[in-house]
């Protein structure tokens, strides 16, 4: 502690009041010049940047500080794992447009029929599987949209079905090194072959997943939430969700081989941004080429017969394929695809879907703000840019309205054009980009000010070095510092450091590496929302949606399932580490 001073305290204190506001937003309207009256918010975008500012102004962190968040230190280069990140982020989004996620959802809502329990396990398997080979976003983007429609036509109390995607999402993405940008923060920090890396977790992902789904199913016995007889639907439609098979095809194959490419160029010491980043090129300029050959020749209607058809979204087209399929009343009509001209019909029969059940016993779980149930018309997040320009128009903005119309024009135009591209656009994380080079920043401040050799001391102090207690106090650690350290991300990177600053054996090293990737995974099923990106994804999404969960909801139903992932994944990497690196026998 010799090397602590006031600007060193200074600069622990506003990291952690970044974090505060990362799990806490504040937010409140201030009056700008030319904006007027606006909402300013501190939170996740904004609280690192403006911290990093403070301590710079403050001197605490210098340019080299900030200039090392962004090119990196210690073998670990943050553009290379946010440009794998987006690179591959746009290949999983593009895929997930074609609608091939929503049918392998219907293809296991079909083999499950109305068996609750069964359609339960399937549909954490396909989850688990899908989130596995491309991570959990793409399966949050699709699979929370399609279990708030699919609970609320089947009258099932929705909390169990979500908690349960949440869950299998993020498990499932320890799997291979792309499956999280934490795992890339390991796979660069401790030198870890990325292939090894699969190697190393695919056993406590295993173990993790198979408790965690007995956890599930313990807290929801309860038959209100999954019971073993559901309300009967209709067998859906496959091919209606399926939109663009040829684009799907080509999609699966480029981003299995691209990841294939990957894994075999890791053992030559490339980074992998320059295999990743030529592969989304790559796919951008199919998808940019199949879209207009599609509008060329009419297969995708124009700009102007869409603004006539109405918003023919994926999600209206799987809600209103749900809706088909709960009002057949006959194996007719069961077989026959709804089309979405008669099923956006105002005067059509077709039953609304029904609202989520509550129960009287306690508070609903899932509470809606206005009590009714979701809106298949709702709109997704490749449409709400679109909607946002239809109100741009009819309130226009002080700053320069007419080029922002000529624009917002210009965009609806293209986005008829290349609606590939415009709708994985905005679901692409680029807000990903500031908030990780800001926490990459701010740890390099804490090093700065001789945090991270404090921290390290306390490790080897209470670790002794020995490879058990190390594993023990990193994954515990991890799971923690997830909820209360800016997200998994920031608990990752701070954690690698501190690890590599300790200069413990190299088995030992290896062992914390490994804890450290099954905690930043785990860690997100949690107590707080912000313990990992896709928790803030998701609850976003269920806002839109008209569904609320309460954090000490999401808290309660989470803590049986991450305590027994915890014991049970951080034992089998003790295991593990024990075979692969035996303690040496004393003479």
């Amino acid at each position: 502690m010799s090397n602590i001073d006031r600007f060193s305290i200074v600069t622990l204190i506003f990291f952690f009041l970044s974090t505060t506001f990362v799990i806490r937003p504040l937010s409140f309207r201030a009056r700008l010049p030319c904006l007027g009256r606006t909402k300013i918010t501190i939170g996740l975008m904004t609280a690192p940047i403006m911290t990093i500012a403070i301590l710079w102004a403050a001197q605490c962190l210098g340019p080299t500080q900030i200039r090392n968040g962004i090119v990196g230190t210690d073998d670990i280069k943050p553009y290379n794992i946010l440009l794998l990140f987006i690179s591959l982020a746009y290949m999983a989004i593009t895929l997930d447009v074609t609608g091939i996620l929503q049918a392998a959802a219907f293809w296991v809502s079909n083999k499950g029929g109305n068996n609750g329990r069964k359609l339960y396990f399937y549909f954490y398997l396909l989850l688990t599987a899908i989130s596995a080979v491309v991570g959990n976003d793409p399966v949050i983007l699709s699979g929370t949209a399609f279990l708030v429609y699919y609970t609320a036509a089947t009258k099932l109390e929705p909390m169990a079905w979500l908690i349960s995607e949440f869950a299998a999402a993020n498990t499932a993405s320890m799997v291979l090194f792309v499956g999280n940008p934490t795992n890339v923060v390991i796979c660069e920090g401790f030198l870890v072959n990325n292939a090894a890396f699969t190697a190393y977790t695919i056993l406590p992902f295993l173990a993790c997943s198979v408790s965690c789904y007995l956890a599930l199913m313990f807290q929801f016995r309860d038959p209100k939430r999954v019971p073993s007889k559901m309300h009967a639907i209709g067998k859906l439609n496959v091919r209606e969700v399926l939109r663009d098979p040829v684009s799907a095809c080509f999609g699966t194959i480029w981003l299995i081989t691209c990841l294939v490419v990957i894994i075999i160029v890791s053992f030559f010491k490339i980074d992998v941004w320059k295999i990743a980043l030529p592969f989304a090129g790559g796919k951008f300029i199919f998808d940019l080429c199949w879209d207009h050959y599609r509008y060329s020749t009419g297969k995708i209607p124009k700009f102007s017969e869409q603004v006539d058809a109405g918003n023919d979204t994926e999600e209206n087209v799987m809600a209103h394929e749900i809706q088909r399929a709960m009002s057949s009343s006959d194996a007719e009509d069961l077989e026959r695809p709804a089309t979405f001209n008669t099923l956006t019909n105002p005067t059509s029969n077709l039953i609304a879907l029904s609202p989520i059940p509550k129960e009287k016993e306690e508070p609903p779980l899932c509470e809606s703000p206005t009590n009714t149930p979701p809106n298949p018309t709702t709109e997704s997040p490749s449409t709400r840019s679109s909607s946002t320009n239809s109100k741009s128009t009819a309130t226009p903005s002080k700053l320069f309205p007419a080029q922002r119309e000529a624009f917002h024009s210009k965009h609806r135009t293209l986005a008829a054009h290349f609606p590939t591209f415009f709708t994985a656009l905005p679901r692409l994380p680029f807000g990903l980009i500031p908030f990780a080079f800001s926490q990459f920043i701010l740890i390099e401040a804490l090093s700065h000010q001789g945090w991270i050799d404090v921290f390290a001391t306390w490790l080897v102090r209470a670790s002794h070095r020995q490879m058990i207690p190390t594993i023990w106090l990193i994954g515990v650690l991890g799971v923690v510092l997830c909820n209360v350290a800016g997200t998994n991300i920031g608990a990752t990177i701070l954690l690698t450091k501190i690890v590599r600053t300790a200069a413990l054996p190299d088995s030992t090293t290896r062992a914390a590496a490994i804890a450290l990737a099954v905690a930043s995974n785990i860690g997100a099923v949690s107590f707080t929302f912000s313990a990992s990106l896709a928790g803030l994804l998701w609850t976003t999404i269920l806002r839109q949606k008209g569904v609320t969960i309460k954090q000490a909801t999401f808290a309660r139903w989470n803590l049986l399932p991450i305590f027994l992932m915890t014991v049970v994944g951080l034992a089998v990497v003790t295991a593990e580490m024990v075979v692969l690196y035996p303690p040496q026998k004393s003479n």
